[in-house]
């Protein structure tokens, strides 16, 4: 016993932070509300362990740890989160002398990583404003001449920390040892009127992260909350400066919307305020097209049934899906210049991927699966001699069926290409025999062997 309290207080003045900008300010929370277990009625079984011991320990070493953003907006709306953030006044440095398993990450935003088994949590540091002038001398923020944030590790406490949240659904701080939420900016309130409002001047807000945007149309479609209408009207007017964002970064972010579970209400939202330009343009050739439209639309539907049903996705799959539709006019194109089947398909998806990639920098490794589905498809019209078994053994085969069968349901094919496969797949050694079609590839000619050049290769042999 008093041993762990000599380590408590070594700890604590080992690792308390003694800079004005995180720990001293730290504790800056009076503006808060104080909400209680009694009127929140969160359930603290549902926060994971991880989510627990990271702040536990951070307040045994004698820090402010809370649960903070997404997690505790969950927890309010009685959905289980998938992952836990902590926010504290330590800085990156000492979050990481506490915790043995963890690293320092980012660069835009300096974040740790605590690790617990399979479990990660993120813990941030209290920010402080990111126009000081401490924060500029230093360099520890810079930003863009459009506004946007490029650098932003200032430092502060936890009024300012709430501030510099995006909504106020977002800028809320759940401590576990005390049950209470601290809500700066009445972010309880917008929850349960069913409203996801920003934290200050919207305009300015977007400016300084144009991915805010795409958030607001995502957490607006995910958790069924209507946009404030200052928060929703300069969207539209704003849509441009998503052409500053990182191709990387909008990748990022519209998987999180494409997984959310919610991704057809978001893919409209994103063509009402017309976020979709320079993203997925094609959304608006496709969604004018009655069979792009439906073949979208059972992609979509496909996926959110999958995430709700805690099913793996495949983010290949989804973009292939999205994307097909310009790679099967591009394909049609280059078969009318005269170019064959095979290299006019090929051709079509390295002229659609290179394009994609200018405006959503899409993972190598999903660019390769998106790649395969698509250049199976050609192969499912084959369906006589030794081809099917070679399809069928294919890695790749299931994903690629998966897609066919999205086409023939579409209309773009016959439904019964698809049923075929499907009796094929189930099928025994005898009956996959019976069901082949007839043969009507014209065969390859062996080339035969010129007798003079044979003879003339002969001959030095013969003459040794």
């Amino acid at each position: 016993m008093i041993k762990k309290l000599l380590q408590r207080v070594f700890n604590s003045s080992k690792l308390k932070p003694k800079n004005k900008q995180a720990g001293e300010a730290g504790s800056a929370h009076s503006n808060a509300k104080r909400i209680s277990s009694k009127t929140h009625r969160i359930d603290r079984k549902l926060l994971s362990t991880g989510a627990l011991r990271t702040t536990q320990d951070l307040q045994k070493a004698g820090f402010e740890a809370y649960v903070v953003g997404g997690a505790v907006r969950d927890l309010l709306l009685k959905r289980r989160p998938k992952d836990f953030d902590i926010a504290t006044d330590a800085t990156p440095e000492q979050v990481q002398r506490v915790f043995r398993r963890s690293r320092i990450i980012g660069r835009r935003f300096r974040l740790v990583h605590v690790m617990f088994g399979d479990e990660t949590v993120e813990v941030s540091t209290f920010r402080g404003s990111h126009l000081s002038d401490e924060g500029q001398d230093e360099g520890q923020s810079k930003i863009a001449d459009s506004g946007r944030i490029l650098r932003d590790n200032v430092f502060g406490n936890q009024e300012e920390d709430a501030v510099r949240r995006d909504f106020t659904a977002n800028a809320l701080y759940y401590d576990p040892s005390s049950e209470e939420i601290l809500d700066f900016h009445n972010g309880v309130a917008d929850i349960q009127a069913g409203v996801l409002r920003m934290i200050g001047d919207p305009v300015t807000r977007y400016r300084e992260d144009p991915v805010r945007m795409l958030r607001a149309v995502r957490l607006s479609a995910k958790l069924g909350l209507k946009l404030d209408k200052a928060t929703e009207a300069p969207i539209p007017k704003l849509a441009d400066v998503l052409q500053d964002v990182p191709a990387s970064r909008l990748f990022d972010e519209m998987l999180k919307l494409f997984l959310s579970g919610h991704a057809i209400e978001s893919v409209i939202a994103l063509r009402q305020h017309g976020l979709h330009h320079g993203l997925l343009p094609m959304l608006d050739i496709m969604m004018g097209q009655p069979m792009g439209q439906r073949f979208i639309h059972l992609a979509l539907k496909n996926t959110d049934d999958r995430v709700l049903a805690d099913k793996p996705v495949s983010p290949g799959f989804l973009f292939a899906s999205l994307l097909w539709h310009e790679v099967l006019g591009a394909w049609q194109k280059y078969q009318k210049q005269g170019h064959r089947s095979i290299p006019a398909l090929h051709m079509a998806m390295t002229e659609v991927t290179d394009i994609q990639a200018e405006k959503l920098a899409i993972h190598k490794r999903f660019s390769a699966v998106m790649k395969e589905i698509w250049g199976l498809q050609p192969r499912f019209e084959q369906r006589a001699g030794k081809r099917p078994y070679g399809l069928i053994e294919h890695p790749r085969y299931r994903a690629a069926y998966d897609f066919l069968l999205l086409r023939c349901e579409s209309g773009e094919l016959p439904v019964e290409l698809g049923q075929w496969w499907t009796d094929f797949a189930n099928a025994d050694a005898e009956q996959r025999q019976a069901m082949l079609m007839p043969d009507s590839e014209p065969k390859k000619r062996r080339r035969r062997r010129s007798r003079s050049r044979t003879v003339a290769t002969d001959a030095p042999a013969a003459e040794q």
